[in-house]
């Protein structure tokens, strides 16, 4: 159901829309900790080092899409905020238009590249044949990954969170049993985690379009909606470039960590691959309800009211900061026993290595926390250059911090110490840069 995010308590408004996107990304979060669980519990720790490796290298892909998603959910959120019907489903359809596009020539891209790309990150030889098999799966569901971004995105910007949610939680569900199928029964092997995932998202995918369009048929409009509109392009491409070059050069940066940590061997490739799908799950958390209040913030623009994006990002940063306490106290009182789900009879390079990176890293939970929410502030209102100024920062930061770091007497515990410093800083940034935004002024009216 559609939601106007411009009415009502914002703390009441933002915390029902960002529960249910809260536990969409879990169930997301599903589709890789599977992957991974599997792969370790039942195949073993180099099929876990491989679907880790090859994790990195999505990341890529996912960066793409993400940029998509963020691009059609903040200019249909402006659209939606101020009644703009028309435009709005023209923006739905540019962007499915031109996803399409872009998912294509990723698609050439990764089937020529992949195996290329592996060797220049290092892959070990016991782990490249598994990596390169888990990628060439992948990518052909790419179109999946894609048009179930634009999907969510469409969701989010008319404030339902809901029908994601109940999406993924039936399609990660049933890929974690698919994974134990194809791995245990048909014995797959890696091959078998990579089609799972290919499965249950194509199935996702599929259904969560069908019920966008079905939604969009619903809102009337005075005029008809064309189909393309290249000034509608121009926008949404002012939101997805920046974000898809700050998710790109992340994960470009992650696969620069990533040939630092191989160079340690499979025991801290192990370690760090189940570690960093923990890291990863509570920072995708928090960068979903950031997206929440990037849909609350341009919502919130679109329909002129400047004093409640203040509102919302306080009370985002309490819901965040809510969210934060749990999971640092899990990680780094209890990081053993987590990363035993993982973990099949670990070696000891392994189990260690993933305890010292939880430990390191979930105490400043609480402030890239903060980063991010200040940041979906930013992107929501459209001041792209000052979100992307504060993520390259910290980027540049922690690649350069790792790789130094990796070699001198810390070893691969230098990589991990470059995570907090990165975050510190991009942190003071973006708190600096959402304090001279217009809505300092309550009685702003947007420019």
């Amino acid at each position: 159901m559609n939601k106007d995010l411009t009415v009502g308590k914002p703390e009441t408004v933002l915390r029902q829309f960002c529960l249910p996107l809260f536990g969409s990304i879990i169930f997301q979060q599903l589709y890789n900790i599977a992957d991974s669980l599997v792969a370790g519990k039942f195949i073993g720790e180099e099929a876990l080092a491989a679907v880790g490796n090859s994790y990195e290298v999505t990341l890529i892909f996912l960066a793409f899409a993400f940029g998509c998603n963020m691009g059609c959910s903040v200019i249909v959120s402006q659209l939606f905020g101020g009644k703009e019907y028309a435009k709005m489903k023209t923006a739905v359809s540019t962007a499915c238009i031109a996803s399409a596009l872009l998912c294509a020539l990723l698609m050439a891209a990764g089937i020529l590249g992949c195996e290329t790309l592996l060797r220049l990150i290092n892959t070990p030889a016991g782990a490249f044949a598994d990596s390169r098999l888990y990628l060439d799966i992948y990518v052909w569901g790419l179109p999946f990954v894609f048009f179930y971004n634009i999907a969510t995105g469409v969701f989010s910007a008319l404030g339902d969170s809901r029908t994601p949610f109940l999406f993924l939680a039936v399609s990660s569900t049933a890929n974690i049993a698919v994974d134990i199928l194809f791995v245990t029964v048909f014995d797959m092997g890696v091959a078998g985690v990579a089609w799972a995932t290919f499965l249950c998202q194509g199935v996702s995918c599929v259904l969560a379009i069908g019920v966008v369009f079905a939604r969009l048929r619903q809102v009337e409009t005075r005029e008809p909606a064309p189909l393309f509109s290249p000034l509608l392009l121009k926008k949404i491409a002012t939101v997805a470039v920046p974000s898809i070059l700050q998710q790109s050069f992340i994960s470009v940066g992650n696969i620069v960590i990533q040939g630092a940590i191989n160079g340690f061997g499979t025991g801290v490739m192990a370690g760090y691959s189940a570690a960093v799908k923990l890291n990863n799950l509570v920072i995708t958390s928090f960068t979903t309800l950031a997206n929440g209040v990037s849909n609350y913030t341009a919502q919130n623009i679109g329909a002129q009211k400047l004093p409640r994006v203040k509102a919302g990002f306080r009370a985002g940063v309490k819901l965040v900061w809510i969210l934060s306490l749990p999971l640092c106290l899990l990680y780094f009182c209890a990081g053993r026993y987590v990363l035993l789900f993982f973990l099949e009879q670990p070696t000891e390079a392994a189990l260690e290595t993933g305890i010292r990176f939880l430990r390191i890293l979930s105490p400043f939970y609480f402030v890239i926390s903060a980063k991010l929410v200040a940041d979906g502030v930013l992107r929501g209102s459209g001041r792209m250059f000052h979100f992307m100024a504060a993520t390259f920062t910290d980027l540049i930061l922690r690649v350069v911090l790792a790789v130094t770091l990796s070699k001198t007497a810390l070893g691969s515990t230098g990589i991990w110490c470059a995570w907090p410093i990165g975050w510190t800083l991009a942190t003071l940034m973006s708190l600096r840069f959402y304090r001279t935004g217009p809505w300092r002024d309550e009685t702003s009216e947007v420019s």
